[in-house]
Order: structure tokens, then sequence, then C-alpha cells
């Protein structure tokens, strides 16, 4: 072969790899390992949902899958635009919350650059969907929902609560409780759910809406209370704990869901290749366990469904935002 007939071999390769079918390029994989990111500290929903499922997607796909915690940007847009810009080859995958919608509606109500689009991601399953609940520590003087109502209505802006960042799931749900209930609480934005929910044992916040994954342990443990649930429905973990719609609030409905995605244009052979992963997962015995013993139950869906759930809450969380409108 002379140096010209070279040249347009060389030339030819893109359009060659251009040219073959999925399937080829989606062969033998995952051939190394896969980083899982979780755009939030360690303690969070989003942190109890990946480990467990990192493990047994390890065994089911015989690579390492690396739980990479990468926080920062408030409410997790640091780890989601991460994992947005990533190749789209089935190496990079994300774990993340209901906030993936939020955030970048946050960013167009403040005239910031957006960080990322939802239609970045393809979502492959989701893993739990759990509401989240307003929690206090025990020596806090409310004893109910009400109590706390009232005692913010004599001190508005006076009362401290933690959250994920601004506009993340936490965030949002205490500002839909609060526009519900009338009352005028004082925001204390944290990294993730797990430093906020340190500010809170330290009293260093007085209140927070978290996943009852993430308080459950210290309401066993007899640190935190619950006062009430932004669910429709009581739930099996807190089953005495009220919902702010029996209690008369019923525009309060806030759940905090965690869900495995990928890039929008990753090989479909690739994505039927997680899909499948996925239900063996969380069908297994040991992610189940896992799950309830944490007081979170697996609510898995498959990727079409689990793409009309993302699609109809979050048309309903940026609704929320919109009203909430431009809040520090």
């Amino acid at each position: 072969m002379d140096r010209r007939d070279l040249l347009r071999a060389v030339a030819a390769l893109p359009l060659l790899r251009a040219a073959l079918p999925d399937q080829a390029l989606a062969q033998g994989y995952p051939a190394r390992n896969i980083t899982m990111i979780v755009p939030f500290p360690a303690g969070g929903q989003a942190d109890l949902a990946a480990r467990p499922v990192a493990m047994a997607l390890e065994r089911i796909l015989g690579k390492p899958v690396i739980v990479d915690n990468r926080a920062g940007g408030g409410g997790g847009s640091v780890g989601n635009a991460a994992a947005a810009r990533a190749e789209p080859d089935g190496y990079t995958l994300l774990m993340t919350l209901s906030s993936l919608a939020v955030l970048p509606e946050a960013d167009r109500l403040f005239d910031r650059p957006v960080a990322y689009e939802v239609s970045q991601f393809m979502p492959i399953a989701r893993v739990l969907a759990d509401p989240t609940l307003l929690a206090v520590p025990v020596s806090a003087p409310w004893k109910t929902a009400q109590d706390f109502i009232e005692d913010a209505k004599k001190r508005p802006g006076q009362i401290t609560h933690g959250s994920s960042g601004p506009y993340g799931t936490l965030h949002v749900a205490m500002e839909m409780f609060a526009n519900s209930a009338g009352i005028k609480l004082l925001h204390v934005p944290f990294r993730g759910a797990g430093p906020a929910l340190t500010a809170l044992l330290s009293g260093t916040v007085q209140a927070i809406a978290a996943a009852p994954g993430t308080l459950k342990p210290q309401v066993d443990d007899g640190k935190l209370r619950v006062l009430g649930n932004c669910g429709a429905r009581r739930i099996a973990s807190f089953p005495d704990v009220p919902t702010f719609q029996e209690l008369g609030y019923k525009d309060v409905e806030m759940y905090i869901w965690a869900g495995l995605f990928a890039q929008s244009s990753l090989p479909a052979p690739i994505a039927t290749r997680l899909r499948e992963a996925m239900a063996q997962v969380m069908a297994s015995p040991e992610v189940l366990k896992s799950f309830e013993a944490s007081g979170s139950l697996v609510a898995y869906q498959d990727a079409p469904e689990f793409s009309r759930f993302v699609a109809d809450d979050s048309a309903r969380l940026i609704t929320a935002v919109k009203k909430i409108g431009r809040v520090e």
C-alpha cells in the first residue's frame, strides 16, 4: 500500500466506525470499571440508593462500579453536569434525585448559565421514591406539625431549616410546606442532605425535610422527631406520622426519588444491558433487605415507566419552583 492509499484508509476509519451497528460497539460491555456519580456527599438519599445498587451491579456486570460522591453547586448541579458531559459509553452513570429537573429551571430563574438540561439524560431505572418528612430534634418544643406552624407564625423568619442546597429537593419541599402553611422560615443551605442532617443533630439548624431512609436511624436512636409527611399517604416506616394533606394543607405533596441515568445518546444495546442488569439488581434479596432496613422501600421502575414518571414529576416541581420564585 502506498502513502496515498494509506492516508485514504486512515481517513475512512471514522466513517467505518460510524457505520458499525450499535451491537458491535456495545460488544463486550463492560470492559472496564464503571463510575457512578452521586452529586451529593455521603449520608443522603442518593448515596443511600447508590451503594447497594453499585455493589449488586458489580456482581452482575463483572466489573467494579465505583461510587463517586461529587457534591457541589447546590442541590447536586455539579455532579449532574459532570455526568451530562461524560462520554456516552456506559462507563459514567448518574444516581441522582428529583431535583434533577428543578436546578436548570432555578438557573433560568436567576439568569445564570444553565449547567445542564434534563434532555441530556436517559432514564435507566427508578430505585427509590419516598415522601419527604419534616423532622426536628427531640429536644425541640414542637410535638406536632401544628405546634411548629403556630410557633413559626409568631416568629417569622426565625426558625431555621437545613437543605441540600438552594432549590434542591429538601429546600423545595420545605418551601412548599411553608407557603401552604403561611409561615416564613430561614433557609440554611448545605452541600447535601448528610451535612444538613449533621447540622440538625448538632443544633445548627432547627428543622429539616428529608427522606425516611435518611431520618429513620436517628429517630430510632431517639435523636429526632418526625412531625409531618409530604406524601399523599402515610408510610409503613412512620405509620403514626400524618400527611400534611390530612392536616388540611392540600398543596403539599413532595417526593424524594432516586434514579439511575445515563447520557441521552448512549447506544441502545448498552442501555438495554444496563436496564436488564438493573431489573436483576432491584429483585436482589440483598438490595431489598438493605433498603428495607433503612426505611426506604424499593420503588423500581424500568426505563419507559420511569421516563414518564420523570416527565410528570418534573412538570409539577417546576411549577412549584416558579411559585416559590427567587429565594436565596
